[in-house]
């Protein structure tokens, strides 16, 4: 997992796919990475993802509230149609930015 920081926002980008296989290990890393709380927005950039299921929803769902707890953002961008319709699907634009 690929990731620059810029000021208080840090930019992850995920690739391959975030399934119940590696959510776990996903969750453990982005959750070090927003331990800073000068990050202040997260955004995930899924360009090179190129699945996601339940299990990622999850993951995202939780940095979600982690950020939001410290008035934080989390904002996605570059998914694919497959990725985008689980989004919409699940209900998060709602609550997490698109880009």
């Amino acid at each position: 997992m690929e990731h620059e920081r810029r000021r208080d926002t840090l930019t992850v980008y995920l690739s391959g796919e975030l399934d119940h296989c590696c959510a776990q290990s996903i969750r453990r890393e982005l959750d070090h990475l927003i331990s800073d709380s000068s990050v202040r927005h997260l955004v995930l950039d899924m360009k090179q993802m190129g699945f996601m299921d339940s299990s990622g929803i999850g993951v995202i769902l939780g940095r979600y509230r982690a950020m939001h707890q410290r008035g934080g953002t989390v904002s996605v961008k570059n998914m694919n149609p497959q990725v985008h319709r689980i989004f919409i699907l699940s209900g998060m634009q709602q609550v997490i930015r698109i880009m």
